[in-house]
This record gives structure tokens, sequence and C-alpha cells, in this order.
């Protein structure tokens, strides 16, 4: 134990799940309090307590209560789901970081982690090898918001010397949980899809290009940030994070490497101007400078790995590993 106690706010949801089980291993489970508007359904270990991020004062009783010291908060509408209610999307993600951050500030909590998403570039930025300074423009709600929650972090950093630290992920592809509304849904889709036996129909075109991350380096990406020294932190809006980038079509013959007979049509729909208007690849030089990160996973490794863990819940198709 270090004296830590971490509130985790959206951890229900499919990064939560995975990073309270690493926080809970890191810390251990009488550290780490789980939240989420969802009643949590999984037995474990950690406590768990119901919370709608829009109430502050609810929020700052549980960091009273539970002598919170750090917050990592992903509690937010995804990009696709966001189109659907923008008001609502807006409502959500601004206003429960507000929350975070005056809760944070407020209570004097050593260390606050808000993710931050590609989603916050646009048709401006140059779409190869993404820089870390550019132009965004982003389309979608989910992206204005995570834009303006950077700016919004950055701002308590430097106005109130509040230790806040954000990564841009890409695409999470995770065996862990189902994804939850984004439009990089499709890399997790699909391999349930092919693990079962079953075609699948994908919302994007073919050769659609779109930033990826497997869940194990974007977990240890955000405990590496989190633990990095405070003086090598030298981004206080959110560090560009990289993993592989890849097409639908491209992995689905990764996936035929394992399930020869998979599968797979295009149908594009409205997701497919939101990935238009995204990076195709992201430069992150700065994250690997500032405080060394590499990712493990490339897209053939990772496509192993899903489709043996995913094994494990779907036996009954034939598969060679």
């Amino acid at each position: 134990m270090t004296g830590e106690s971490i509130l985790v706010t959206g951890a229900n949801g499919q990064i939560g799940t995975v990073l309270c089980e690493a926080l809970s291993k890191k810390y251990g489970a009488d550290a780490i309090l789980a939240t989420d508007i969802r009643e949590n359904t999984a037995t474990a270990a950690y406590t768990f307590e119901k919370l709608d991020i829009t109430d502050k004062a609810r929020l700052e009783a549980l960091v009273v209560q539970y002598q919170i010291t750090q917050i990592y908060h992903l509690a937010a509408i995804l990009s696709a789901k966001g189109e659907q209610n923008p008001m609502f999307t807006w409502n959500i993600n601004m206003n429960g970081l507000f929350n975070v951050l005056e809760v944070a500030r407020a209570q004097q909590l050593r260390r606050v982690f808000f993710p931050s998403s590609i989603a916050v570039f646009g048709d401006q930025s140059p779409p190869v090898d993404t820089p870390q300074d550019t132009i965004l423009n982003p389309s979608t709600i989910y992206g204005i918001s995570k834009r303006s929650g950077e700016l919004w972090c950055d701002y308590y950093h430097h106005n109130f010397q509040l230790d806040v630290r954000s990564l841009r992920y890409p695409g999470i592809i995770s065996y862990q949980s189902l994804a939850g509304g984004g439009t990089t849904d499709y890399a997790v889709d699909i391999f349930h899809y092919a693990v079962q036996g079953k075609a699948y129909e994908c919302f994007l075109s073919s050769d659609t290009r779109l930033p990826m991350i497997y869940m194990p380096d974007a977990i240890r990406a955000t405990l590496e940030l989190m633990e990095a020294p405070k003086e090598q932190i030298q981004v206080r809006s959110s560090y560009n994070l990289a993993g592989m980038s890849f097409t639908p079509a491209e992995l689905s013959n990764e996936i035929r490497q394992f399930i020869p007979k998979f599968e797979v049509s295009y149908k594009p729909d409205f997701r497919q101007k939101i990935a238009d208007s995204w990076s195709d690849s992201i430069d992150d030089t700065p994250a690997r400078r500032d405080w060394n990160w590499q990712p493990e996973f490339d897209l053939s490794a990772m496509t192993a790995d899903m489709i043996r863990q995913l094994h494990k819940r779907y036996p009954q198709t034939q598969i060679s590993i």
C-alpha cells in the first residue's frame, strides 16, 4: 500500500472495468472506489458506489468519505452515441469534468486523470503521423467536449496547480468487455463474430485506416503516465498516444490466419463520416520522450491474443491457435 485512495468514474465501461482491476493489483483492492451511474454487476473485491457524475455534491461527499487522493475520470458519452443526443453528451462530458476538477481543487487531491481521444482531430489536422501540436477542428460533439476538456485541464494545472494528466486514446480493443458506442467499435465487435463462427457486417469501409491500441497497452500507458515524476510531464492538455494503425480489411486478413473461413461485408453508416475526419496514424513523440512510452502490441500480436482469449468464451468455433 502507498497511502493512495483512488476513485474511478465510469468504472463499468470498457476501460473502467480493466483499469479498476489493474489499479487493484497495484494499490490493493481496498484502495479503489469504483463508481458508475449503473449498478455494478461484477463480483469485484473493490468497493463500488453508484454515482451520477453530474451530481457534484454526491461526488464530493464520496471523496471526503473515502479520503480520496486521486480520481480517474472515465465517465463520458462516446462519439457515435454522442451524435444522437449532442446536448446530453455535452452535459455529461463537460459538466462531469467540471465537477471532478472543482472537487479535486477544493479537496486538494494529489492527481487527476482525464481521457481525451483522437476525436479532437479533424479534417484540417494532418492525417498521417498527426503531431502533438496541430490544428484541432473536431467534427463531433464528443471530440468538441474532449478538446474543451483538454483546455480546462491545462487551465486548472496552470492556475490552480492541479496535477491533471491526460492521454488522447486511439480506438481501444479489448476482450474483457464490449465496446460502448464509439466509432472504432468494429475492431472489437469483429472478433466476437469471428470467434463465434459468424459473418460480420462492418459499418466502415474496408480501407478506412484508423489508429488503435490494445487494452493492455492502453492501461499500461495510463499507469505509466500517472506514475511519472511531475517534472517530466511537459504536456498538460493531453498526450498523443499511438499503438498501431490498420484498416478493417487488414484486420480481417489477420483474423483469417486463425479462422480461414471468416466472412466480412461492408455497409458504411453515419460513423463513416466521423472516421473520415480522424487521423490515419498518430505521432506520439512527446510521450516517448517525456515518460518513455513504448507500445508492446502490433496488429499481429493483438489479433492472436484477442482470438486466444475470446476462444475461452466461445469454444465452439474451430480455430488454429
